[in-house]
């Protein structure tokens, strides 16, 4: 696909749906507390504008970490007070995570509002990268930094179900394998989220 299709695309997104952990597993909106409150967080979901085609940027994170340690992930966290928006938010801690300037990044829409049952709530902001450009990750928290062609992303014949056993109830979620990367969770649940949205 291209930048000014996704773009295109993106514009009529449908409002207001929530998304997350219990798109799988209807029951587990309750598990994450629904009408109390939620940890508001951001990711960028960076569409790299490379000459051979767009790439997503993905980080692993570190084994030490109290959320989610050695998982791949988007680069993002949680909302602080001094940021006024979702993007602000994952322009801030892209930089911080993996030293990527906020000036490389083009902002071109964000997905639904992604819950999980860990009781967080994510706003899936969507950029679009322009190299060349340079990454440092932040040593504490991002352990590689890495991309995957989005054809690949895109491809249903990638996307998988798994289920895995959870304080003794199985739970189903969304994974993709690349290479040796397995990506689960929250985080293959937002990129289905975007393939849904950029397949209509």
């Amino acid at each position: 696909m291209t930048p000014e299709q996704i773009i295109e695309r993106l514009s009529h997104k449908p409002e207001g749906g929530l998304r997350g952990d219990h798109d799988l597993n209807p029951d587990m909106l309750t598990d994450t507390g629904k009408g109390q409150d939620l940890t508001s967080a951001a990711v960028l979901i960076g569409l790299v504008d490379h000459p051979g085609g767009l790439q997503v940027l993905f980080t692993q994170r570190t084994d030490h970490l109290h959320h989610h340690p050695g998982q791949i992930s988007f680069p993002g966290g949680h909302m602080d007070p001094g940021d006024k928006t979702p993007e602000d938010t994952a322009l801030r801690e892209t930089e911080e995570e993996v030293g990527l300037n906020r000036r490389h990044v083009k902002i071109i829409g964000h997905l639904n509002e992604y819950v999980t049952r860990t009781g967080f709530s994510i706003t899936p902001v969507v950029g679009l990268v322009t190299p060349p450009f340079d990454v440092t990750p932040d040593p504490h928290e991002v352990d590689e930094i890495f991309e995957v062609p989005l054809d690949y992303l895109l491809d249903p014949t990638n996307h998988q179900r798994h289920r895995k056993e959870f304080k003794g109830i199985m739970r189903e979620f969304h994974a993709m394998h690349y290479g040796d990367y397995y990506i689960w969770g929250a985080t293959a649940g937002m990129l289905f989220n975007l393939y849904e949205v950029l397949q209509k």
